[in-house]
């Protein structure tokens, strides 16, 4: 075998090496913080520590506050279960403006730690596979991701980690996704917040969850009134698309333009 054949499969080995010392390291991260933090992340077993919850965050607020959000992002990095029970809990603890700035922020920097953890070890792989055939659907990502991210973000239905993992398989950039899963999210955020911050005990919370602070009428008509809109503009979309026809292409890529005689007028052409 010769030296150029050689060097493309030591890398190609290299990188499987690292995908894989990194799903241990991820798995093993998973399986040590649910055994041992799964039972204590419950608002019933928070409530049994009220008190010394509020007396520890008179006396060390900073720390607070850092180890708070750095719990939220591990959560969430790592698909952990208890995000809705730490958003609530977050609400309860810190108030309604310093919660939605904590879980906020934290939420964001943890779907976009998932989202380059499945990146890192799926894309090559997914577009080695499938390369051709994705071609035309990465074109449609690159120009309208941050649009159906933005749609996904606002319906309750799909599940956070899958939003992360998916989005992690397409060609939209980190910053993108950064940005357009804080606005997103940012609505679902203050309504969970809002619940947390409106009950005046956390043993509250851990009997009656939502519930103490929402009707399951009312949760209902927040559910439902979240998915209509996420899924309008998608509609709108569609129906743009049925009434114009073939030649509608979205708001980002109109149609050509022809110059009457059916031909195209490209951009910056001169007469």
């Amino acid at each position: 075998m010769s030296k150029r054949a050689a060097a493309p499969n030591a890398t190609a080995s290299g990188a499987l090496w690292k995908k894989l010392a990194l799903v241990a390291v991820v798995g093993f991260a998973v399986l040590l913080a649910y055994t041992r933090f799964g039972d204590a992340l419950t608002l019933a077993n928070l409530a049994q520590q009220e008190s010394q919850l509020r007396a520890f965050q008179r006396q060390h607020p900073v720390l607070v506050y850092g180890a708070a959000f750095l719990l939220y992002v591990v959560v969430t990095g790592l698909s952990l279960p208890g995000a809705a029970v730490l958003t609530l809990a977050y609400g309860w603890y810190f108030g309604l403006v310093r919660g939605v700035l904590v879980v906020s922020f934290a939420s964001t920097a943890g779907a976009t730690m998932a989202f380059l953890l499945s990146r890192f070890l799926f894309r090559d792989t997914i577009q080695r596979r499938f390369g051709d055939r994705l071609e035309k659907f990465d074109l449609a990502l690159k120009r309208e991701g941050p649009f159906y991210l933005f749609t996904l973000r606002l319906i309750p239905a799909v599940p956070f980690f899958v939003i992360n993992a998916v989005m992690g398989l397409t060609p939209i950039p980190t910053r993108t996704f950064w940005w357009v899963s804080q606005l997103g999210m940012l609505a679902g955020t203050t309504v969970y917040v809002y619940a947390g911050a409106s009950v005046p005990t956390l043993q509250t919370l851990a009997d009656k969850g939502v519930n103490a602070v929402f009707t399951s009428r009312q949760l209902t008509q927040i559910v439902v009134a979240f998915t209509l809109l996420g899924v309008f503009p998608l509609a709108v979309r569609w129906l743009m698309k049925l009434v114009s026809g073939p030649k509608w292409q979205g708001p980002l890529q109109p149609a050509a333009q022809t110059d009457g005689t059916n031909n195209k007028i490209t951009e910056g052409a001169c007469s």
